[in-house]
């Protein structure tokens, strides 16, 4: 067993608190060990001018990592794993999937405090298309503002940039201590998280018997299973993180059951279904979900994305 592990990560408050709570529990597992984090800048922390969709190319928080790991300069990466592109590259693997945090969005809106209460062509701030087509749908008089940056950086933006609001992952507010901020939580009914959200992944070599053998006891099967199932969905349709797609898969007594959608960007048009099977056929019915969607209507709105340059 090594003595010293090497832990990528991105600089944001949320990437280092990630980082700091796998380098906590491997301490805790194996007391003898030091750990030591090393930084990245990241192509998705660099181009904060344009929206994720137009910047391009998958693995857009994940590449740098990655490439210092094939070469050796760090042992294991942490990610959120709703930042990672479902096909890793050649020679890596997800050596675990923690615990999953709480998987949902939730809008924080200091004056108005939920959806519903919102005026007339609110202006409400997200980075992501999956949130704005579900806003739209239910409020298509909203102005979904693009905004960009670390968490505190959108959250601020409601002062800056006078909006009404901001949808973010719940997740990543709980573990920044910023929960109270939070005014909605919203159900998997009314908006169907990202592919993998509020899990976190840790990334290592495939060959590196080593540092999988360590990283086991923090792998959480349910978990696992479950994403598993969300991020089959999502490469059987080619979509990336910034597409306007969500699963959501739940595991109880060892049946997993998915929630999906796909939605036009707009959010006039939006297919939804629902698939359940045994846990560990993740992959199958991620994959049957998504070929029924897409023959139910879902085909339209991807060779659109596919034609405006959102799905490559």
């Amino acid at each position: 067993m090594r003595d010293h592990i090497r832990i990528g990560t991105r600089k944001s408050a949320l990437a280092l608190w990630q980082a700091e709570h796998i380098s906590a529990e491997l301490k805790r597992l194996y007391p003898g060990v030091s750990v030591e984090l090393v930084h990245f800048n990241t192509k998705g922390d660099r181009i904060l001018e344009k929206p994720l969709a137009q910047v391009g190319g998958k693995g857009l928080f994940t590449a740098e990592l990655e490439a210092a790991m094939h070469d050796g300069d760090i042992d294991i990466a942490v990610h959120s794993l709703k930042d990672m592109p479902t096909e890793l590259p050649e020679g890596l693997t997800l050596g675990a999937i923690s615990v999953r945090e709480v998987p949902y969005d939730a809008l924080v809106s200091p004056e108005y405090k939920t959806l519903d209460k919102l005026p007339q062509g609110a202006r409400i701030g997200t980075s992501s298309l999956r949130r704005q087509a579900q806003l739209l749908h239910v409020r298509p008089d909203l102005r979904v503002e693009v905004i960009r940056g670390n968490v505190q950086t959108r959250l601020s933006k409601i002062e800056t940039d006078n909006l009404d609001g901001v949808v973010l992952a719940q997740a990543g507010l709980k573990r920044l201590g910023l929960e109270n901020q939070i005014t909605q939580v919203f159900t998997a009914d009314e908006m169907i998280p990202a592919v993998g959200q509020g899990a976190l992944a840790i990334e290592c070599r495939a060959d590196d018997s080593e540092m999988l053998e360590m990283l086991a006891p923090i792998n959480d099967e349910a978990t696992r299973y479950a994403v598993e199932g969300e991020r089959s969905f999502l490469r059987q349709l080619n979509g990336g993180c910034q597409v306007p797609m969500g699963v959501h898969g739940t595991i109880e007594k060892g049946q997993l059951r998915l929630k999906a959608m796909i939605a036009s960007l707009d959010g006039r048009t939006v297919y939804e279904g629902e698939i359940s099977g045994p846990a560990k056929k993740g992959e199958i019915l991620g994959k049957n979900l998504a070929r029924a969607l897409y023959e139910e209507g879902g085909k339209h709105i991807v060779e659109a994305l596919i034609e405006e340059g959102i799905i490559k």
